[in-house]
């Protein structure tokens, strides 16, 4: 499931400038969507690119004009003052914007979903939100927009039932509650891997190969590196250059991967050769703890260094190996933590990725291949 940030920057939220201030530090910190009223629609084009959604505006991504009577059939046994807002594309509903006031307005958001792309619900206190419900009735036909304020918030909505909201409105001009919402959406959407142990049987000279250092647009911390092999079915985790030496000095934007026949992990679960990375790819990065998210690739750095052959047996006793430099900045991880290759010895386990073997052009396959 794809998530997504939307922030509300309508007239409610104050004068042109409150609103812009707003809208800038969404646009800086990544969110996907911006709400706002019809006049503001050319002056959110002219801060930058991001869609945007208004009411009777033909310029915007979702547009739609305001409705305060039967624009959905009110449920029987459905009191008190309905909030609702409709976003309208051409003659269609586009979307339906339900203000929560208690637990009776939930049927009424439901029948609003009916005719609805997209369903606001938005709650004057987040605890009334009959969110799980939502979810379970109307999450499948329509995209479920939760009103938030803060990124703990959206982090909840993410995760409801397991299944979570499709989007969130964020209603909030702190910068950084901005910039953590558009972390909890990157986050959600992150694919969490399983590493395991594999017990190295033997590290040993290999001569010289062309290494390729990968060098991202990304500054890594100290637990992440990359998933990198010889083998499609098992990978090695290997640090980013983010510890200091005695030889260079730290490059965190860097993982010294191996050599140029080597797979590399990309973010949508597929792999790429060394040899194939260029400037603008993606790659995934990895922490110990198998969390992962994606970084660019700034550059490929090719050169010839001496190599150790790495080979590792799993638990369940697949064999698995790599080319990795001949260098002590170069650094896996052990049971004893962050251990430099040069120090690695037989015995020592290493964590390591493992899935089913077998790619063509980076895809997993069903047929017979064999890696030695």
């Amino acid at each position: 499931m794809t998530r997504e940030v939307w922030l509300k920057a309508d007239g409610a939220v104050g004068d042109w400038e409150a609103r812009k201030r707003r809208i800038t530090a969404g646009l800086e910190a990544g969110v996907d969507w911006v709400l706002v009223d019809e006049a503001d629609v050319a002056r959110v084009r002219e801060l930058g690119q991001v869609n945007v959604a208004a009411f009777t505006s033909e310029d915007a991504d979702v547009i739609g004009e305001a409705e305060d009577d039967g624009t959905v059939e009110l449920p029987s046994d459905f009191s008190g003052s309905a909030d609702l807002t409709t976003l309208r594309r051409n003659d269609e509903v586009a979307g339906a914007y339900v203000r929560i006031l208690g637990t009776e307005y939930e049927s009424f958001a439901e029948a609003a979903a009916a005719d609805a792309d997209y369903t606001f619900v938005v709650g004057e206190d987040w605890t009334i939100i009959p969110l799980e419900n939502l979810i379970a009735r109307i999450g499948d036909e329509t995209t479920l927009v939760a009103g938030v304020t803060t990124a703990e918030e959206a982090d909840t909505a993410f995760e409801t039932l397991d299944i979570g909201a499709d989007a969130v409105l964020l209603d909030s001009d702190d910068p950084d509650e901005i910039r953590r919402t558009v972390g909890v959406r990157d986050r959600a959407e992150r694919e969490t891997l399983d590493l395991e142990w594999a017990e190295v049987v033997e590290i040993a000279e290999a001569g010289a190969a062309d290494r390729v250092c990968v060098d991202t647009g990304t500054l890594m911390d100290g637990d992440e590196g990359m998933l990198v092999g010889s083998m499609s079915r098992g990978l090695f985790f290997v640090y980013a250059e983010t510890a200091e030496s005695p030889y260079v000095a730290s490059r965190p934007f860097r993982v010294n991967a191996g050599a140029v026949h080597a797979y590399i992990r990309t973010p949508d679960g597929g792999t790429k050769y060394l040899a194939e990375l260029e400037s603008g790819d993606e790659v995934q990065v990895v922490d110990v703890e198998g969390h992962t998210r994606e970084a660019v690739v700034g550059r490929a750095k090719i050169e010839r260094r001496p190599m150790f052959r790495l080979t590792a047996e799993t638990d369940d006793g697949d064999r698995i190996d790599t080319l990795i430099q001949n260098a002590e900045t170069i650094k896996v991880e052990t049971e004893d933590g962050r251990t430099a290759i040069t120090d690695v010895e037989a015995g020592d386990r290493v964590k390591v990725f493992t899935q089913e073997g077998g790619r063509h052009f980076g895809e997993q396959v069903e047929e017979r291949i064999i890696e030695k």
